[in-house]
């Protein structure tokens, strides 16, 4: 198998050291040459702490809050609305950096955090769309895990602060926008059980207190950085209340009851004419009201400032710093309610009361952190620091989890995994020899790097060009020393694909085709390669790559994403042919069908068209069995309450989920998977279900998942949950989920079982 490692090393010390003991004795030095952070508030050898509630321990949170609250003056209320929030002398409590970020390990982007000294780097792992493709929630709980161990000791080191705006669990809704690669990809299922197992990792499961704060961003409906002249800070989403409930609504959703995450951050957008960040409906009444989020709201960078001074929503920069604050929002990213919050107040736009409610939210997640507790050496994680940061184990982690996301979209005549006998590899690409490239965006500075043509030189003698200066690839000078480089090796390896030049945040992407002329390379490399050619995909978002798929001359086709080592996992978005962008203007946020205008529908669930390689797609080196053992076939489904009127219930045919007993509709269903190649193998399990034919326009939906390795000859039984009311539900044009009555059908693997859904209508009474 070919396996492009990640090398574990200290920055620039590669050559010089070798040894594990060396570099461990390192950490374990530098670890006590780190002073302690001071504490945040409540210093015990301040006497004036000694008196104040709000820092004895014992005493349960609200009352704390309320004290602190009693004791700030408005201005220094104001002053602590703002991500650089003051600090507050008098009561012994300093200023703190709230923007940090931790989207795919600790990350420098946001001010709160900086790497050097004892901290020259943190474990960078995968990409969140790479790692979404494992589809293994223990395995994104337990990279939150180790994030949030390295988190904790950069605090503790003076280097970090302990709110981090991670996870993106925006749904992968159109194939060009440049931030498709920091979310898990385009099911709303998925993103959602990505959401709450990375944010259960990070938070940690010590009750009511936080190992950190995450937060699950942007709310909602946000996929657009700039298109065609429209730009995220100007556009207004329009959705129907079906794709809100049905689609954007459902990662964050998940994010907040299952995950329960200590903060939402919304976005810049306007979602039907309403900023979403002065939008009381989703803020006030979804997130915190329906929802029940014990945490803060905190808006996107300037969002604030974006919806007065861009998008003009309203008259004076004091009633939009009132509209937010009323709408729900706790905390600004930005300056805006720092400097217009005061006379909003004495205007008598903004009550005093709902600048305390928005401080009452912010400060009750400090003290979940610890933050008032006093000294942090003495706290829950106070002993971790430099050790802890850049482990060995942390490292293996993430190989792990690149392993399992990398995607093999084609194997032709089983030409993987190559030969270990192979005397000479070519290594040609715009992407063959790169190290930040594999990290992608909101990453911070990466413990150590194996490029793709280092871990390939650990198995065979290489041959290495890159045939183009950059993913650009503006001219084919170079081809012919590729073309000669592969007649003469006897296996190729084509590292291709994009980079942040090409998608990232405020980039979208123009088109689907490999940039430049990285096609012209592919197969002329490939005509003229003398063994197996292998073509290695690094990117966020899906190619077009027909050309590859129908070339014979290419016997394999790797995805790797960001970064690319080997492994196998699942497509967690559709890869479309490049003519489809041509049918869907990204400002288009319907995501169903309409064939009257000529739209075909977004993403798998809806989208009926041609495809390069769909949603779900993966092969593996070895096969695969199904066997169903045990499912129900017919359930009832028992209403909550007689008093239910035949209008809401029965007319469609379908039951309010809101009218149904859900408790009782959790359902086992349990399959036999079996090894039945000659290779020891890991299987991604994947169960869809579909409605009943008729006005339901869902084709299938991802419902469960579940990860399976098994050595060869092997077999194991996976139990998958289908509960009624969320997996066999949908949404009607109303925004109203119902469930189905008649036959649903369960796709498992190559199996199809249907399930009879029964109601007894004549029970229910006007």
């Amino acid at each position: 198998m070919l396996q492009l490692q990640h090398h574990i090393f200290l920055p620039n010390m590669a050559d010089k050291i070798n040894t594990l003991p060396f570099l461990l004795f390192l950490l374990c030095l530098s670890n006590h040459i780190v002073e302690s952070r001071e504490p945040f508030a409540c210093d015990p050898r301040l006497g004036l702490t000694r008196s104040f509630k709000f820092c004895r321990v014992n005493l349960p949170i609200h009352v704390r809050v309320r004290d602190l609250i009693g004791r700030l003056t408005l201005q220094e209320k104001i002053r602590l609305l703002v991500n650089n929030a003051a600090a507050v002398p008098r009561l012994g409590i300093q200023g703190y950096e709230w923007w940090s970020e931790a989207l795919h390990g600790v990350s420098n982007v946001g001010p709160g955090t900086k790497f050097g000294g004892a901290f020259p780097g943190a474990t960078a792992f995968p990409q969140v769309i790479t790692t979404a493709a494992s589809f293994n929630e223990s395995l994104w709980e337990e990279i939150g895990r180790v994030v949030s161990d390295e988190a904790r000791a950069m605090y503790n080191g003076g280097l970090a602060g302990l709110t981090y705006w991670s996870p993106n669990v925006n749904v992968f809704r159109d194939p060009r926008w440049g931030r498709g690669q920091e979310t898990p990809g385009e099911d709303p299922v998925l993103a959602g059980k990505y959401a709450a197992s990375y944010v259960r990792g990070l938070q940690g499961n010590n009750g009511i207190r936080l190992k950190v704060a995450a937060s699950c961003k942007h709310y909602t409906a946000y996929d657009l950085d700039n298109w065609n002249g429209v730009d995220r800070y100007h556009f207004n989403a329009r959705v129907s209340k079906q794709d809100l409930e049905d689609t954007y609504n459902v990662p964050f959703k998940s994010c907040v009851v299952q995950g329960k995450v200590a903060s939402v951050m919304c976005s810049y957008n306007q979602v039907n004419g309403k900023p979403t960040c002065a939008d009381p409906y989703l803020l006030k009444n979804t997130i915190r009201g329906e929802w029940g989020l014990s945490g803060y709201i905190v808006s996107d960078c300037d969002s604030v400032g974006v919806l007065f001074d861009t998008q003009h929503y309203t008259a004076t920069p004091e009633e939009a710093a009132a509209a937010t604050i009323r709408a729900g929002l706790d905390l600004n990213c930005g300056p805006f309610l720092a400097i217009h919050t005061e006379n909003a107040v004495r205007g008598g736009l903004l009550k005093e009361e709902d600048v305390n409610m928005a401080l009452a939210n912010t400060i009750t997640v400090q003290m979940r952190l610890g933050m008032f507790d006093g000294e942090p050496s003495a706290q829950p994680f106070g002993n971790l620091g430099p050790r802890d940061v850049c482990t060995p184990a942390h490292q293996q982690l993430a190989l792990h989890a690149a392993r399992q996301g990398i995607v093999l979209l084609q194997n032709r005549g089983r030409t993987l995994p190559l030969s270990r006998t192979l005397q000479t590899v070519a290594v040609i690409g715009p992407n063959s020899d790169v190290t930040v490239t594999m990290i992608g965006n909101y990453a911070g500075v990466a413990c150590g790097y194996t490029t793709p043509l280092q871990g390939i030189r650990r198995y065979a003698k290489t041959v290495h060009l890159s045939g183009c200066n950059d993913v650009f690839c503006n001219g084919n000078q170079q081809f012919n020393a590729a073309e000669v480089a592969a007649r003469h090796a006897d296996a190729t390896i084509l590292v291709m694909g994009l980079d942040q030049s090409i998608e990232a945040e405020f980039r979208d992407r123009k088109g689907l085709l490999l940039p430049g002329y990285q096609q012209e390379l592919v197969s002329r490399v490939a005509r003229a390669s003398r063994g197996p050619t292998i073509l290695v995909l690094m990117s966020g978002g899906p190619i077009d790559v027909s050309f590859a798929k129908n070339d014979p001359r290419i016997g394999a086709i790797l995805w790797v994403g960001y970064p690319g080592q080997a492994g196998g996992g699942k497509l967690p978005m559709t890869w479309y042919p490049h003519d489809y962008l041509a049918k869907v203007p990204m400002t288009n946020m319907g995501m169903r069908a309409d064939p009257s205008r000529g739209y075909p529908g977004r993403t798998y669930r809806f989208y009926k068209g041609p495809v390069v390689f769909p949603f779900g797609h993966g092969m593996s080196y070895t096969t695969f069995a199904h066997s169903l053992v045990q499912a129900p076939r017919e359930v009832s489904v028992p209403l909550a309450s007689l008093h239910v009127s035949r209008n809401t219930t029965g007319a469609s045919n379908a039951i309010r989920v809101s009218h149904a007993n859900c408790e009782a509709l959790a359902l086992g269903v349990h399959i036999d998977v079996k090894n039945t190649g000659d290779m020891d193998g890991t299987h991604t399990l994947l169960v869809f279900s579909s409605p009943p034919g008729g006005k339901w326009s869902t084709q299938k939906q991802l419902i469960g998942f579940e990860k399976v390795h098994l050595v060869t000859g092997s077999q194991k039984r996976v139990k998958i949950d289908v509960h009624v009311c969320k997996h066999l539900s949908v949404v009607d044009r109303f925004g109203i989920r119902r469930i189905p009555i008649g036959e649903h059908d369960l796709f498992i693997g190559d199996l199809k079982h249907s399930i009879s859904l029964q109601a007894n209508l004549e029970e229910i009474k006007s």
